[in-house]
């Protein structure tokens, strides 16, 4: 069984943030209004989250990227902090620590994301150097994100991308490998090990 994320009481910063056990990774929830219409959800304040992180957030870029049911996307770690939400389908999501002065260093934190079906319906704040996932359980899958840098003026050596099937990461996909729909980036991706070989020494 996997053991996904779930926020609880002693895990609250706020009445909507919650922390996880690794640094600068939050979840973010928020209450939902339904109406005849359907409903109205703020996803974020972003002083708010300046408060909790430390840092400015400057919305330099807004992406959107659809997955088909057994697409998988990453892990990819850019050097820009991210505020993602998935505004349809369902999605697993598994964001690993590969920052090699971090102190969580391979250690993994995985959510079931989207709308309905003990799904999280809120959002996901994942700093620089964390590599984030998902896997589209029941597409197609929305998942949106605004980054704080352009992609443009990005330094691509602070780019990283693991194989989301690193063995000593060792994620317990909930769909089998040989289903996953891959692009040809994330299957030549290299091992945390080839990565950072200092840490396996």
């Amino acid at each position: 069984m996997i053991d996904l994320y779930k926020p609880a009481e002693n895990l609250k910063i706020n009445d909507f943030v919650y922390k996880t056990k690794l640094p600068g990774l939050f979840y973010i929830a928020r209450r939902k209004f339904d109406d005849k219409r359907g409903f109205f959800r703020e996803v974020v304040d972003i002083k708010e989250l300046e408060k909790i992180t430390g840092e400015k957030f400057v919305v330099a870029q807004m992406n959107h990227s659809r997955s088909e049911t057994n697409v998988a996307r990453g892990m990819h770690a850019e050097g820009w902090n991210k505020l993602v939400t998935v505004t349809g389908g369902i999605a697993f999501s598994a964001i690993a620590d590969i920052r090699p002065q971090s102190d969580s260093f391979g250690k993994i934190e995985k959510f079931r994301l989207g709308i309905g079906q003990d799904a999280l319906p809120g959002a996901l704040y994942v700093s620089k150097g964390l590599a984030n996932s998902i896997c589209a359980l029941e597409g197609p899958v929305d998942y949106v994100y605004i980054v704080d840098r352009l992609y443009a003026d990005r330094d691509p050596s602070d780019d990283g991308a693991i194989s989301v099937f690193d063995k000593d990461l060792n994620i317990d996909w909930p769909i089998k490998k040989e289903d996953m729909i891959l692009s040809e980036r994330d299957l030549q991706a290299v091992s945390l090990r080839e990565l950072h070989p200092g840490k396996f020494k």
